[in-house]
Order: C-alpha cells, then sequence, then structure tokens
C-alpha cells in the first residue's frame, strides 16, 4: 500500500504538470513481495527546478546531484529519492565514465533502457499504482531469469557484473546465457576496491543463497578477478572428510549455511560471512596428495591468513574486518580440535581472550565452524549435526566465556597498591597475572598477585600451544 505521504507528494507533483512514477529495486521488490522502505521517483514532465518548488512544500530539498537532477527530500518519515528521466552515453572508463543528459521529455520506455537487468526496468505511476514494464521484467520475474534491458549498452557499465551476481545470490534467480556472455566480457580493473566491496557485502549479507552468486563469478569469467577465490577451484579434498568435492564446491555450501546462522548484526554478520568465504584460503597453499590418494593440508588455517588479507586488502575492508575475519580463519577447526583433545578449562579462557583481542567471541567462531562442518555431504552433516560444535559451546558457556573473554582479575590499581611503580615491568606483571588467572579460573586479585610475585616462573602458555588436559 502506498505511503499516505508519497501520495499526497505524488499528487502535487501531477497537479504541477509532472508524472512521478516509482522505479528500480521498489517496484521490482514491490512485485516478488518484499517489503521494501525507500523509493526512487523518477518525474517526468518538469523541469528540475519546478519539482526542487513542488518538494520544498514537503521538508528541506536537497541536490543530491546537479548533472543528475536527482533530489533528495528531508521530510518526517518521507523515505524518497527524486529524479529527473536521463540519458547516459559512455565517455571514459569505471563506473562514473558517463555523460548524462537530463531530459524531462523522455517517454518511460527509453528512460528505462539505461537500466541494467529487465527486473530493475519496471515502473509504477504514481499515485495510482500502474505497473509500467516496457522491457518484460514481469515476466523475467516470474521466469526467475535475469536479462540485460539492452544488450548494448549493457557492457558500458564493468560494474554490472558484480550487480549481477548479487542478484543470483539475493534473488535466487539465474542469467541468461547472454547476460553470462556479456558479464564475461567486463573489465572490473576498471572498477573502484570500494564499489567491489559494496557488492560483495550485498551478495554476503543480503544473499539468501551467497553461492549462486559466487558460481555466476565463475561462469561468467570474472572469478579471475578474485585470485584467492579462484585459487580454490579444483584443489582436492580427502573424501572422507569432503566428499561433496573440491575446496570451492564445499566453499560454496559453507557460505549457504552461514547465511542462514546470520543474527542481523551487521558486524558479526559481516565477519561470519567473510570469514565463511576465507576459512579454507589456505588449503591451495598447502594441500598434498599422497602416493596412496590420501589428502592433506596441514596447517591451511594458519596459512590461510596471508590470502585473506590480501583479498580483504584489496576490497579495501575495514581493518576491524580483517582483523575478525582472519581470527575466525586462524581458529575455525578449535572447537572441533578442542572436544578431541579434551582441552582443559585454561584453554578456554585464553581462547576467548585472544578472540577478544580480534573482536570475536567464541559463539561467533562456534557458528563459522558450524557452517563449516555443516557446508559438506557427510553422514553427520547431513544429518544437521555438530555435536562437538554444541559440546564445546555448552562448555564455554559453563565457564561463562562464550560470549566475552575472562575480565581481567588483576589491575594496575592492585599493583600499585602492592608497592610496584608504573614502568615497563607492569604490562610483564600483568601478562603473567591473566596467565595465572586464565590457568586456575582464580578472580580474587590478592590472590592472583600473591601467586605471580612469588613465583616468578609463572609464564603464560605460547600462543598457538596444543589444548591443555583436565
Amino acid at each position: 500500500m502506498l505511503d499516505s505521504r508519497i501520495k499526497t507528494i505524488a499528487e502535487a507533483i501531477v497537479a504541477s504538470g509532472g508524472r512521478p512514477v516509482a522505479v528500480g529495486g521498489f517496484v521490482r521488490d514491490l512485485c516478488l513481495g518484499i517489503d521494501a522502505k525507500d523509493m526512487d521517483i523518477e518525474v517526468f514532465g518538469l523541469a528540475l527546478e519546478d519539482l526542487e518548488g513542488v518538494l520544498a512544500r514537503f521538508g528541506r530539498v536537497r541536490r543530491v546531484g546537479r548533472a543528475f537532477g536527482v533530489l533528495r527530500l528531508d521530510g518526517k518519515g518521507v523515505h524518497a529519492e527524486f529524479s529527473l528521466p536521463r540519458r547516459d552515453s559512455k565517455r571514459g572508463p569505471g563506473h562514473r565514465g558517463f555523460d548524462v543528459q537530463v531530459d524531462p521529455g523522455l517517454d518511460f520506455a527509453e528512460a528505462a533502457r539505461r537500466r541494467d537487468l529487465t527486473i530493475n526496468s519496471m515502473g509504477m505511476e504514481l499515485p495510482g499504482g500502474n505497473i509500467l514494464d516496457p522491457h518484460g521484467g514481469r515476466r523475467d520475474l516470474e521466469r526467475r531469469v535475469l536479462r540485460a534491458t539492452d544488450t548494448a549498452t549493457f557492457p558500458e557499465d564493468p560494474l554490472r557484473g558484480l550487480r549481477v551476481a548479487q542478484f543470483c545470490a539475493r534473488l535466487d534467480m539465474t542469467p541468461n546465457e547472454e547476460l553470462v556472455r556479456l558479464c564475461g566480457e567486463l573489465d572490473l580493473a576498471e572498477i573502484s576496491s570500494e564499489r567491489k566491496r559494496e557488492e560483495f557485502h550485498k551478495l554476503l549479507l543480503r544473499g539468501v543463497r551467497p553461492s549462486l552468486g559466487l558460481a555466476f563469478l565463475r561462469r561468467s569469467g570474472l572469478l579471475g578477478h578474485f585470485p584467492q577465490l579462484a585459487a580454490l577451484v579444483d584443489v582436492p579434498q580427502d573424501p572422507r572428510w569432503h566428499p561433496e568435492g573440491d575446496v570451492w564446491t564445499h566453499t560454496l555450501m559453507v557460505v549457504d549455511e552461514a547465511a542462514m546462522l546470520r543474527t542481523g548484526d551487521g558486524d558479526e554478520d559481516a565477519a561470519l560471512m567473510f570469514g565463511a568465504l576465507c576459512h579454507d584460503f589456505g588449503k591451495p597453499l598447502v594441500t598434498q596428495t599422497k602416493a596412496d590418494g590420501t589428502v592433506r593440508s596441514p596447517g591451511h588455517s594458519e596459512a590461510g591468513i596471508a590470502p585473506t588479507r590480501a583479498f580483504l586488502d584489496s576490497l579495501r575492508t575495514s581493518h576491524a574486518l580483517i582483523k575478525r575475519t582472519s581470527a575466525l580463519v586462524r581458529h575455525h577447526l578449535a572447537p572441533a580440535e578442542f572436544v578431541a583433545q579434551g582441552a582443559g578449562e585454561s584453554a578456554y579462557r585464553r581462547l576467548a581472550r585472544r578472540l577478544a583481542a580480534d573482536g570475536v567471541t567464541i559463539e561467533l567462531l562456534v557458528r563459522t565452524a558450524r557452517a563449516d562442518h555443516l557446508g559438506r555431504t557427510t553422514k553427520e552433516a547431513l544429518a544437521r549435526s555438530f555435536s562437538e560444535g554444541d559440546r564445546f559451546l555448552a562448555r564455554a558457556r559453563a565457564l561463562a566465556v562464550a560470549d566475552h573473554s575472562p575480565p581481567n582479575a588483576v589491575l594496575g590499581r592492585h599493583l600499585i597498591a602492592r608497592g610496584l611503580k608504573p614502568g615497563p615491568e607492569f604490562s610483564d606483571v600483568l601478562r603473567r597475572c591473566r596467565a595465572v588467572q586464565d590457568t586456575h579460573g582464580w578472580n580474587d586479585p590478592d590472590r592472583i598477585l600473591d601467586a605471580v610475585l612469588k613465583d616468578s616462573t609463572a609464564r603464560e602458555p605460547a600462543p598457538g600451544s596444543s589444548p591443555d588436559h583436565s
């Protein structure tokens, strides 16, 4: 149902001689039954100044781009951008290399021709609600097919290749052969790292089946622009643990499993999804096939850190996301290993502390490990069982370290109270206090300090050492 405020604004535009048409994703999602708040409205038949005058009655108007004829209305509860129809012509490389000609006199079919896909080229007349579909987008939605609106101009914007990938993932739709061919001819090197990152975020964080977007990148030949992903193809795995096939096949299954474990927390979901995508980046570097056919990937978790950082750096992701994703890659086997090795309480506390230093919780680690475990075709995975992860998480919760690291019992003020003067030795004493706290589970500052100051041999186990037993 059309928002009453938008309806009132549309009626005012019509009264001034304009023809307002909702366009793009809003109309597509409406046809799919998906709730969409933000609306893009194209106004035909009015000059930009006249449209600006109408909108000014309803709130403050900002010109988002004079050359593009785009206006944003900052009215209470109004989520819409208004623009004039335009023609785009390619003049240079990249996503922004276009000359734009605003033309209020264009008809809708011609204005919609510049849009990438037929499903995005529909319109809805306001305030009446009549659907305009000159390029067959509604039929393509029903057939669940992605098709270029104009095959002649589609290749002009290389970003469209990544947009197709994320639409495959988000809408569970299949590109036709012509669209695959068109995308395969695009040069993604023209696209900024930031724009690539935005499309990957949409693919991973909004995708119902992220695997479809990744599979499209391979099918179209665009995967080669992401060498860390392309390296996963045809890397063998031991069929006892991975009967589904190579590392690429496994990774596609894992990202789909991870998508079902998203919580709606943007930062956590980003770490989860990129962690799932990157978790086996080390396997192409260390995988060995022995003479008897056995396949092993020793140390692949640690080996995956460098390619993970390189991939995320190429997308200009935040430093925080790089740290969190790297931590998940490094420790994604920990839940199964801790249970198998009978790790003691101190190992859980130390792990929680190491993860927290990188902005990760044990809860998030288990979600990543669960996606890894279920993203295969073993008997246990097909039964939707991850008993090691359940036991690992239960133990972490019992120790109160599942969603945070143990708070430091000994602080600087406790050392000062013991007569120690602030200086370089403070950090060493505090480190040793944390080691004693994690080893014994003590929370009494005096008890911990007594042990540390009386026993200079108290040392934290080296990072990366095997879990202890208790």
